[in-house]
């Protein structure tokens, strides 16, 4: 048995009285050869540094001194216990050379302290390097400087107190009383595991963090947080780690491993596994619950590495925190599952389902065994089952969720209308589903539906009546006008009174026109009537107007017309235009029964997507703007709201139908413009249109003021079922210079079509009976594939856009028309 002798004990002690009695630290600096240091030979040192070192060898705080310019390292026993592996050494050495990882600090330390100057630190930390490695302390530092003879600071002396311990627990302490925080309002085990995986990998520098669920020596995770290596989410064999390794678990602390290559606890087999994955040490926490794994919380780092018994403490506080956290969030998750009245379940990619919530019973009436034993298919309505594995195989590759409507039977044989909220699982085989049941949400909608398609009846029928109302005075009037004429054209002829039957033919076609004009409205707020929408010089139509609206106004009006002299060709019906132009001089002209002002604007405006926003039914870009304003009496935000309504209008009974304003909204919104309307009481009213702007070269509209164009003598095919029209139609051609064909309908006109008789036009109404007149033009073109079509029609609503309906070599008219339009546009399209 061998004795350890304390220092001096034992031995005569002829060293010098200042380092009697100091401990190992006086031994050895009594036997350091000290020549060789900046303090020179021990015989010459001044007696304030012997005393100074006595001072600090007695203490049992550590203490050190550091002398001189140099600050040679001159401590006690305490101190060396401080110092760890770098003591001896430490002993006799400059400071900023024996702790090279600090040798900032330590300048400072010797700058501040040489200067006669004090040093305070708490709990300051520093990285040293105490016993080869990096490590992290926390110390409470007193520095002063020590006079020499003279009162001169010669050197600067340290007490020390390291509170690494205390530090690192209360930093501990913090950590898990944040994580508790934190995990607290988590409701999802996969929640608390990544915010836990996240929290401790970051705070320990981890490579790898993980929490897995054990369940028969397989453990399974679902996250995990890396730093620099794979992720390794999925399914794992505990049995790998070998028997030594799983032994250990059982005991309850943490198995730590500081070296995966050379720990010996581990098989072959583990460590080739763990080498693979990029585990160079760990610290492995397994959670019990009655004897049985439930759970294990891993730490890994990529290299070798020396768990702290603090890191080893804290992964184990953490692993218990995380296992009360899952099983609350369990527990939470299962009694959602109890209570929730949507379809949860839990179903792999091969048609089964492994799990199903209560509310698959109330809802469809199936028992849990009856769900869990049957393909999740067979209960889906046939014509949905392919599109809904589809979606779920799309899923599967995808791995992104995703949402489906089907079918689903129930027990009692009817089928349930049912969303379904899907999503992938980590394991890559199975899947998520939320389903919510629609059949209630679907029959209300069924209801509401019904609800609203008698309530559009019931305002049809308000609107027919609205439309008797407001129409009947005017157009029965226009009718006695009519009739009216021609009877007294027809009296006078008999009577041989020739003089007055022109007066009369003027009163009934103006009556005709009348009447022509209130159905053309009538199409125009349905947007039913054929636009012929063609690049138009909207200055050069006001201008040519301009007398028609003086007389209209009448000469308590004043009218000024601003053009702008830049303006762009608009791409518009011109003569809608003009109708349009005429009703807001007349709406004008009424709101200023006392006379006032009217002013007729055009300008080009370019609308940005902020005003598109407002009305996404027009698309960004360039327009020519029409703008009528007037000083008149305005118009109520009530009435703003309902100047568009059809038929509604704040004039007294037979002075007005309320299709004006809907006729140039349904003028403007067929040709892809816009109307606005700004207006108050008493402040007057603005009417602006927009219109797109023509982006072609074709010049713009002009109106003829030519003489009725005659034939050469082409013969010209009207179909056309209506005895009357079809009279008018063959009269005029005959005496513009034309040979007319008459057909009743397509069966008659087709066996003619298909003979050799000469045809240069083909005249067809739209609506015939049997093959309509678009039917007839594709026969006739089978046969004479250059043949020119003239389609007449007076409701064209497969034709209300021209470019959508006509091929090359076909044109369109609207019923009724004047001989003139038919004879000019019959030479256009034989010109073409």
């Amino acid at each position: 048995m061998s004795t350890v002798l304390e220092p001096n004990v034992g031995r005569s002690d002829a060293r010098p009285a200042f380092l009697r009695g100091g401990g190992c630290c006086a031994d050895l600096i009594a036997e350091k050869n000290w020549a060789a240091t900046p303090l020179g030979p021990m015989e010459g040192w001044p007696p304030c540094l012997r005393n100074a070192i006595a001072l600090l060898l007695r203490s049992h705080v550590p203490i050190v001194m550091l002398w001189g310019d140099e600050g040679v390292m001159l401590y006690n026993d305490a101190y060396s216990g401080f110092a760890g592996g770098r003591h001896p050494e430490l002993l006799g050495s400059n400071v900023r050379e024996g702790w090279p990882e600090v040798a900032d600090f330590n300048d400072n330390v010797m700058r501040v302290g040489l200067a006669g100057k004090t040093l305070h630190y708490r709990d300051q930390e520093l990285t040293l390097h105490r016993n080869g490695a990096p490590e992290q302390v926390w110390m409470d530092l007193d520095y002063s400087p020590v006079l020499d003879d003279d009162g001169e600071p010669a050197g600067v002396i340290c007490i020390l107190a390291e509170t690494t311990e205390r530090v690192a627990a209360d930093r501990r302490t913090a950590f898990l009383l944040s994580l508790s925080d934190a995990l607290r309002p988590l409701t999802t085990p996969a929640d608390v595991i990544r915010l836990t995986a996240d929290r401790i990998g970051e705070w320990l520098g981890a490579s790898r963090v993980f929490y897995a669920e054990i369940v028969d020596g397989r453990m399974t995770v679902e996250r995990d947080f890396t730093c620099g290596v794979p992720s390794i989410v999925g399914e794992h064999s505990l049995e790998a780690f070998g028997p030594d390794l799983l032994a250990a678990y059982k005991i309850g602390t943490p198995v730590v491993v500081r070296d995966v290559t050379s720990d010996g606890r581990l098989s072959d087999g583990a460590r080739e596994g763990l080498s693979s994955r990029e585990v160079g040490a760990f610290i492995d926490v397994v959670m019990f619950e009655e004897a049985q794994w439930v759970g294990l919380l891993a730490v890994q780092s990529a290299a070798p590495r020396v768990w702290t018994s603090a890191e080893e403490t804290l992964v184990q506080e953490v692993g218990e925190r995380v296992k009360i956290a899952v099983e609350r969030a369990r527990a939470e998750r299962d009694r959602l599952w109890d209570l929730s009245q949507d379809l949860l379940a839990r179903a792999d990619y091969a048609g089964m389902m492994s799990a199903v919530s209560p509310a698959w019973t109330r809802v469809l009436g199936w028992s849990r065994t009856e769900l869990l034993t049957r393909g999740y298919e067979t209960f889906m309505h046939p014509e949905d089952a392919p599109p809904t594995i589809e979606a779920i195989q799309r899923m599967a590759a995808t791995r992104q969720p995703t949402r489906f409507e089907n079918r689903i039977a129930a027990q009692d044989g009817t089928w349930k209308h049912i969303e379904w909220t899907v999503a992938p699982e980590s394991d890559g085989a199975n899947f998520v589903a939320v389903g919510r049941d629609l059949s209630e949400a679907k029959a209300r909608d069924a209801d509401l539906q019904a609800a609203q398609d008698a309530l559009r009846q019931s305002q049809k029928m308000e609107a027919v009546g609205q439309l008797t109302g407001g129409i009947a005075h005017d157009f029965n009037n226009m009718l006695t006008g009519v009739i009216g004429g021609l009877d007294l054209i027809r009296r006078n002829i008999a009577a041989g009174k020739m003089d007055r039957v022109d007066k009369y033919l003027e009163a009934a076609t103006i009556s005709a026109e009348r009447a022509a004009g209130l159905t053309s409205r009538l199409l125009a707020f349905g947007r039913r009537q054929s636009l012929d929408l063609r690049a138009t010089d909207v200055n050069a139509m006001v201008v040519s107007m301009e007398d028609l609206l003086h007389r209209t106004l009448g000469e308590q009006i004043t009218l000024e017309v601003n053009l702008a002299e830049d303006l762009r060709n608009a791409y518009t019906d011109v003569n809608q235009l003009e109708s349009a132009l005429l009703n807001l001089c007349i709406n004008a002209r009424d709101a200023m029964p006392n006379g006032g002002k009217l002013i007729v604007e055009t300008d080009n405006i370019e609308l940005d997507e902020r005003y598109t926003r407002e009305y996404p039914e027009l698309e960004p870009g360039q327009y020519v703007t029409m703008s009528v304003t007037d000083t008149g009496s305005g118009m109520s935000a009530t009435t703003l709201e309902k100047v568009f309504e059809p038929f509604f209008t704040t004039k007294p009974v037979g002075q007005g139908t309320g299709l004006g304003l809907s006729m140039i909204y349904g003028f403007a919104r067929q040709s892809g413009g816009h109307i606005r309307i700004y207006s108050e009481p008493s402040q007057g009213t603005t009417v602006k249109l927009f219109l797109p702007r023509f982006k072609g070269s074709t010049e713009p509209e002009v109106v003829s003021k030519a003489e009725t164009p005659r034939g050469a003598g082409e013969t010209v095919m009207v179909v056309e079922d209506d005895a009357s029209v079809r009279l008018i139609v063959t009269e005029v051609l005959n005496e513009l210079g034309y040979r007319s064909i008459e057909a009743v309908d397509a069966a008659t006109a087709i066996p003619i079509l298909e003979s050799q008789r000469r045809i240069d036009l083909l005249v067809t109404d739209v609506g015939l009976p049997g093959l309509n007149g678009r039917q007839l033009a594709e026969i006739a073109r089978q046969s004479r594939p250059d043949l020119k079509i003239l389609f007449v029609t007076g409701y064209a609503r497969s034709a209300a856009v021209r470019s959508g309906f006509l091929d090359p070599g076909m044109d369109m008219m609207t019923k009724p028309f004047a001989v003139d339009a038919l004879a000019t546009k019959i030479r256009e399209i034989l010109r073409v």
